[in-house]
């Protein structure tokens, strides 16, 4: 039982960390001009715009052109990875 939620514990860090790289990668991408018909790019803007998008409609971030969103996104990733991994290391400590 404790390798499952061993299991769980680092499929669920593994994506937030790799969400957190796809934002990160947005973000620079977002201060050149990027190819909008790039696959990359593409990928970048499918996985983050919908996120992102939501978060601008409640805290319209954006000063003097630059958009301060995702980094809000970042701080609320972190938050709610350590949050869940801190659950599931109480939940596998108590079974």
């Amino acid at each position: 039982m404790q390798v499952l939620w061993s299991a769980l514990y680092q499929v669920v860090s593994l994506f937030f960390q790799i969400y957190i790289f796809i934002v990160i990668a947005r973000a620079l991408v977002s201060w050149v001009n990027p190819d909008p018909h790039n696959p990359i790019v593409r990928f970048l803007y499918n996985a983050t715009e919908p996120v992102l998008a939501r978060m601008r409609r409640i805290l319209p971030l954006q000063i003097g052109g630059f958009d301060l969103t995702p980094i809000v996104l970042l701080v609320l990733l972190s938050i709610v990875e350590q949050l869940l991994l801190r659950l599931i290391w109480q939940l596998s400590n108590a079974l």
